[in-house]
């Protein structure tokens, strides 16, 4: 199968390099690796230049999901497309898996992996760390069936590229800058085509690097306004949104009374409110969050 990985990136330069050096040691390289940088200095373009894979960089406009996009209108060759987060690290074994998994199941369509260790809930895993967690991982056997699941975790997607060509499936560009579920909305289009399943032979570690992420201001009003803007376009339940967005503005409620310095709690909160008297006054949407 052609396989191409796919990395939008944003002021994590140094991380982005080390995330491509790594991929090189995948036991099944990639055939190509698209990356779409926010900005021209987001990538070492000599570096990559050095690496045994073909690495192109692609231009597009700054924002999660429409970096994604341009990635996916140079991949048509693809049969497997694999989006990973620039801090993201794959275990050796990730695309040989990947591969095997779609090959035997011609009806899953998205599947994604089992994330190690996520260092987005704390103040994130160093390289060295995350390459420390995957070593001690090479042991592990794997080859428990996959599970169903809602959708994928947009740090790790691998995607039957027929599927999304059968539609031309673009990620919604109405959710600006970091996204924030917009993998969800991405993989609940492509369910009528076929399977979202989990795999444990799917491994890696999150680093979950704190450069280049929005504002807890911003980042608090795309909490109301997006799930709420994925249930009015039709793409999830109201049930999945309200549990979404009331687990969220309960964390920030709680973490305001005690605040967190790697985490602001208030400010996300302050976001939560700005969004639903939006929505009150009947003018909420993900785009205002560009105005704060």
């Amino acid at each position: 199968m052609n396989i191409v990985v796919g990395i939008a990136t944003a002021g994590r330069r140094e991380v982005l390099s080390e995330t491509l050096l790594h991929l090189t040691r995948q036991a099944r390289l990639p055939d190509a690796i698209f990356v779409c940088p926010s900005a021209a200095d987001d990538v070492d373009a000599a570096f990559a230049k050095t690496l045994p894979v073909p690495v192109t960089v692609v231009r597009g406009e700054r924002g999660l999901t429409k970096q994604r996009n341009a990635i996916l209108a140079c991949a048509g060759a693809a049969e497997l497309l694999v989006f990973f987060d620039d801090d993201f690290l794959p275990r050796g074994d990730f695309l040989a898996e990947a591969e095997k998994l779609f090959e035997a199941a011609p009806d899953i369509v998205v599947a994604t992996g089992l994330v190690l260790a996520d260092g987005i809930h704390g103040p994130g895993i160093p390289v060295g760390d995350g390459l420390e967690i995957l070593r001690r991982d090479g042991v592990t056997t794997t080859g428990n069936p996959p599970v169903p699941v809602y959708n994928a975790y947009g740090c790790n997607m691998v995607f039957r590229f027929s599927a999304i060509a059968a539609d031309g499936t673009r990620f919604d560009e109405r959710l600006p800058l970091y996204g924030w579920q917009e993998d969800v909305d991405f993989c609940r289009r492509l369910a009528e085509r076929g399977r979202i399943v989990k795999s444990d032979a799917l491994r890696g570690v999150h680093l979950g690097n704190k450069r280049g992420r929005t504002s807890g201001l911003r980042f608090g009003y795309s909490q109301v306004a997006n799930p709420l803007y994925l249930f009015r376009k039709g793409t999830v339940s109201l049930k999945w949104a309200l549990r979404l967005m009331g687990g969220n503005i309960a964390a920030n409620l709680a973490g305001s009374l005690k605040p967190q310095g790697l985490v602001d709690r208030r400010g996300r909160l302050k976001g939560n409110v700005i969004a639903f008297l939006d929505l009150l006054r009947g003018r909420m949407d993900p785009q205002r969050m560009l105005e704060l």
